[in-house]
């Protein structure tokens, strides 16, 4: 009877302290979480079901991440003459934009301290066809150093063939600097990590649980996609490493996507950026080449615009609104995720009412079931004001493209939700430039033609099982 006695106590106490935990836990939800919906869905399930939301909330519940800046901060005060260089050189090359564009210039000088530049050149890569040799070609070119970094990196063919390209230019001496996610590359074996530090190549997960308040955080993603050579040219863009990109997933296959090739002063500022995920991985500093080479025959104008977690202002969901409100006639967006917050949502409701020619491209084959359904969702809310869905049916599109009347257009790793805006550490290059702008608008209407518009009348049609299905996935929005 006293075992029975002591084990009833011990339960007891224990459900006071878990409540106790999920009360407290609740009122941080409601101090810290970025939405009201947010807040109110935490602090209800954290006050009802303590046992379960408490853990879900130590894995899932934070869109801070904490210990980047401060890092940064340290580093940047440790090395103010080589940081004083580095950001001289790129502002040696910052340029007005139009009047009407100003707005973007100056939040991007808010957030990165270094707004638009002249005297770059970008191609447009399109899919992984054109993208990989660009890339492999690019390292084979190396003489001083390489850094790439990449969300995802499959141990399949296409992977081994960039890891017998940078282990075939580490035995030439140069410096290979290679930076993965951990969570997006959990598949890779330690087998190729292993083969690659074995040839002398620097090798380092991005560490999203590292730091105070991260160690139990599974919402926080490094996403961004970067190849830099010898400081002279780069890449970014949509792709990672692996055989999907290049169409050998029968599933998914075509695999459509962008990448960009960059010369000029982006390829110093994606550097910096890749730098200082390097200091947070490793707490060390490369050696690079901070000299810009302005491609002037080109002389467009452009903007590296990293964002993230670590952000003092919300850079990345501020910086698409104010350009969504800057069209005028056109506004199309190629993303393979929709999955808008409300502000983001209200800038495209607001954009179609002023009569602006509103087109969102997505996918019609998902590759992650809740995301495609809750982008049915907002189906009624689109079908009064005359924004036009597209679904592409030629394979997977997984492009992330914004086009903005003749003037801007933007290519990177941001998809168009809650995640890459509030939760990934991602990169976009923006393009102020008639030429390039007018290869962006090509292509889209090339994908515009291996898609179907979207008839919203046929969600209403959709079985009952369905909906429900999609309501749900609306609810999980601030996980997805």
């Amino acid at each position: 009877m006293l075992v029975d006695i002591s084990i009833l106590t011990f339960f007891s106490a224990a459900t006071v302290v878990v409540h106790a935990l999920g009360i407290a836990h609740a009122a941080h939800a409601v101090m810290t979480v970025r939405s009201s919906r947010g807040a109110i869905a935490w602090s209800i399930s954290l006050v009802t079901f303590p046992w379960l939301a408490l853990p879900l909330y130590w894995i899932l519940g934070r869109t801070k991440f904490h210990g980047y800046a401060e890092a940064l901060r340290s580093v940047f005060s440790e090395h103010q003459k080589l940081v004083r260089q580095a950001y001289s050189e790129i502002t040696k090359f910052q340029v007005a934009v139009p009047e009407r564009l100003k707005s973007l210039e100056l939040l991007a000088a808010t957030f990165t301290g270094i707004s638009f530049t002249s005297g770059n050149a970008a191609e447009l890569l399109i899919d992984g066809q054109q993208t990989y040799p660009a890339m492999l070609s690019a390292i084979a070119s190396a003489k001083n150093y390489i850094l790439l970094q990449s969300y995802i990196v499959d141990d399949d063919e296409s992977g081994h063939e960039f890891q017998a390209a940078l282990i075939a230019k580490a035995q030439q001496g140069i410096r290979v600097y290679f930076l993965y996610d951990e969570i997006g590359s959990n598949k890779l074996p330690r087998t190729y990590i292993n083969s690659l530090r074995q040839n002398f190549i620097q090798v380092s997960a991005f560490h999203t649980t590292k730091g105070r308040g991260n160690r139990f955080q599974l919402n926080f993603r490094n996403h961004r996609k970067i190849l830099v050579v010898d400081g002279e040219i780069a890449f970014t863009g949509g792709l990672n490493i692996g055989n999907d990109y290049v169409g050998k997933n029968r599933r998914l296959s075509p695999w459509r996507d962008t990448h960009l090739k960059l010369q000029g002063p982006t390829v110093q500022s994606l550097q910096s950026s890749f730098l200082q995920d390097w200091y947070w991985a490793n707490r060390k500093v490369i050696d690079v080449n901070w000299q810009v080479q302005p491609n002037w025959e080109a002389n467009q104008t452009a903007l590296i615009l990293p964002t993230g977690p670590a952000d003092k202002h919300k850079a990345c969901q501020l910086f698409f609104v104010n350009a969504i409100n800057q069209a005028q006639t056109r506004l199309w967006i190629a993303t393979p995720y929709f999955v808008p917050d409300d502000s983001t949502l209200t800038a495209l409701k607001l954009a179609a009412m002023r009569g602006v020619d509103v087109r969102i491209i997505l996918p019609n084959r998902p590759d992650h079931l809740f995301v495609y359904l809750c982008s049915f969702s907002y189906y009624n809310e689109m079908k009064p004001i005359n924004i036009k869905f597209y679904r592409y049916k030629h394979g997977f599109m997984h492009q992330k493209i914004i086009l903005i009347d003749n003037d801007l257009a933007g290519v990177g790793t941001v998809n168009l939700d809650n995640r890459s805006f509030f939760l990934n550490f991602e990169v976009m290059s923006f393009m102020i430039n008639a030429q390039f702008v007018k290869s962006v608008e090509k292509m889209l209407k090339t994908d515009l033609a291996a898609a179907v518009t979207v008839d919203f009348a046929e969600y209403d049609r959709k079985p009952l099982w369905f909906k429900l299905a999609v309501r749900i996935s609306r609810l999980l929005t601030p996980l997805l």
